[in-house]
């Protein structure tokens, strides 16, 4: 027997019966009201010019290390990926084994969580805005080129062979047949990774590196609601900005007549494209003088203390207790995401008017940093792998919800129709009619978001005292380069084999459907 698809989606869902059970015994009850009051600053946010003009100016610094960040992973990933695609490497030289090598070595920096490059960094160069940017760009170039990279190999290379025939030189032959066809997922893809550099920079500035988010964390641990509520309705503001504008690209660039749009002309749309990417470099070198980055600054690296090899103290770290409550931490935020956010739009299915909050509540929690959810649910939870699931899994919940969301939207609603018609409730419609056909879909990007989740485990468990990050903390508090070294090789090692297994799993229920 198997399970239906529909059904599938929801299976994760049954972790909140023996979450309900444990929470009670979790629960100190301490900070019910300090949650209460967090929830009413919501409706009154402070509207102080002084409150204003702090919280403009981090998020003006948040904005621009997000966007140079990007923009410079975005090049330095289109050339990486270039570099690793064993396609290119096959037409230049008849040999895909420099690809094997270079896609090898990208995995290291691409494993590594983009806050640990930066509390490394930070060890390294000092505080200064470089930090933040070089923290964004190091992991995110390594994973645009592991996508592009795919994204060639996946091309056929039929007309490559035929201009090889013809007599054009190889990288002629390349950019000619292969340029145009991968030019919409390098837009894609590139604008998913801006809306992530977004949330990424506000996720650095909470741990000291700078802009809104260092004034969220401040604001939050002085119990200062309404100064927290200005920032992240500002915040939100641009966030869905962002989106709407990022969407608006994809639509009139990549499906412009599925949406009843003027369709420009191809070369129209290919001067547009050209000219996005070509802006890019006056762009980085415009926000790099605004933020003050001085590239001469990072070759002055500050004096660490000797590195003491006390093997034995790191073999006799709690290992098994480490790795298993980061495995259990994701494990459990993955659960809490991937069958919340189809179970609350069942819920949802019967009113209009419970779409707009679901969807306001999915943007907050897209938006909201897991570490200050963590320090939230600390005022009335024990630290611990559940505190940190909660926090995870709820920043997950807005991104996969407003994946199901679009998902739902763009498939066609003849079979949820003709199920209404026949008598069934909105909520059986909605789960056998939309919900069936974007099932497999769904649960292959929730196998991708468990591995990003593998990833992003480390920045709740420098709050929530648990798994592999908060001894990593300790480490690095302490100087431990030995310890140090060992907690990142394996999160490394762990992370990359999360990612296999994603990997695995995403091509099976693929190919299944």
């Amino acid at each position: 027997m198997r399970v239906a698809p529909p059904l599938l989606v929801l299976l994760p869902a049954l972790v909140l019966l023996p979450l309900g059970l444990v929470l009670p015994g979790l629960s100190h009850g301490g900070g019910w009201e300090l949650i209460g009051q967090f929830a009413m600053a919501a409706l009154t946010p402070s509207l102080d010019p002084v409150v204003l003009r702090s919280v403009a100016g981090g998020l003006l610094v948040t904005v621009a290390m997000a966007l140079l960040g990007w923009a410079v992973s975005l090049v330095l990933g289109l050339l990486l990926g270039v570099a690793s695609s064993r396609t290119v490497w096959t037409t230049l030289s008849g040999s895909a084994l420099p690809a094997t090598g270079i896609r090898r070595l990208l995995a290291v920096p691409r494993s590594i969580h983009e806050l640990i490059w930066g509390l490394l960094l930070l060890q390294l160069l000092g505080l200064q805005p470089a930090v933040a940017v070089l923290a964004i760009v190091i992991p995110y170039a390594a994973l645009v080129a592991r996508v592009l990279s795919d994204l060639l190999d996946a091309l056929p290379t039929t007309n490559v062979e035929a201009l090889r025939a013809g007599g054009a030189p190889a990288p002629a032959a390349l950019l000619t047949a292969l340029g145009p066809a991968l030019l919409p997922g390098v837009l894609s893809y590139g604008g998913y990774r801006l809306e992530c550099a977004l949330r990424s920079a506000t996720l650095l500035g909470v741990f000291g590196l700078g802009g809104l988010g260092t004034e969220l964390k401040l604001t939050m641990q002085s119990l200062a609601f309404h100064e927290l509520w200005t920032g992240l309705w500002l915040l939100l503001a641009v966030m869905l900005s962002l989106e709407a504008g990022l969407g608006h690209l994809r639509r009139r660039w990549l499906m412009p007549v599925r949406f009843g749009l003027q369709q420009p002309s191809v070369g129209l749309r290919a001067r547009e494209m050209l000219l996005v990417l070509l802006a890019l470099l006056p762009l980085s070198l415009l926000l790099g003088h605004a933020l003050g980055v001085q590239p001469q600054a990072l070759l002055s690296v500050q004096p660490l203390p000797p590195l003491q090899s006390d093997w034995p103290s790191v073999l006799a770290l709690p290992w098994p207790a480490l790795v298993g409550g980061t495995l259990g931490l994701t494990l459990l935020a993955a659960c809490l995401a991937v069958g919340l956010a189809p179970l609350l739009l069942l819920l949802a299915a019967p009113s209009r008017w419970l779409r707009a909050p679901l969807r306001l509540v999915w943007a907050l929690g897209r938006l909201w940093p897991p570490p200050l959810t963590a320090l939230l649910l600390l005022l009335v939870l024990q630290p611990g792998v559940v505190t940190g699931a909660l926090a995870l899994g709820f920043h997950n919940l807005g991104v996969l919800g407003r994946l199901l969301l679009e998902s739902a939207a763009d498939a066609s609603p003849a079979t949820e129709q003709a199920l209404a018609c026949a008598g069934s409730g909105p909520r059986l419609a909605l789960l056998y009619g939309r919900l069936s056909g974007v099932a497999r879909p769904y649960l292959a990007y929730a196998a991708y978001r468990t591995d990003v989740m593998l990833r992003e485990s480390v920045v709740v468990s420098l709050v929530g005292a648990t798994g592999l990050g908060s001894q990593l903390l300790e480490s690095l508090s302490s100087f431990a380069w030995d310890q140090l070294l060992a907690l990142v090789l394996v999160y490394a090692l762990l992370t990359l084999l999360g990612e296999d297994l994603s990997d695995r799993w995403r091509a099976r229920l693929l190919a299944s459907g």
